[in-house]
């Protein structure tokens, strides 16, 4: 069982690590779930949020706010 008290580290796709407030680009288009839209290769997001999950980060992309992404399709800017 792990232990609660360790810190969660997040990587991008590159194996950079990301931490809170650090911005990020999108490396491939991805379609947004139970929407019409897609979010571009290359949109830039600043201020990004660690979720429990160390494969997921939270952030606001073109004036969408709460968008989960994957960290697989995402690198450090």
């Amino acid at each position: 069982m792990e232990n609660e008290d360790e810190e969660i580290v997040v990587k991008d796709s590159n194996g950079n690590i990301l931490a809170n407030g650090d911005s990020i680009v999108l490396i491939k288009d991805l379609k947004l779930k139970g929407s019409s839209t897609v979010i571009k290769r290359g949109a830039k997001a600043k201020s990004i949020r660690l979720t429990d999950d160390e494969n997921e980060i939270e952030c606001s992309i073109d004036g969408m706010k709460g968008i989960v992404l994957k960290t697989e399709f995402i690198k450090k800017a």
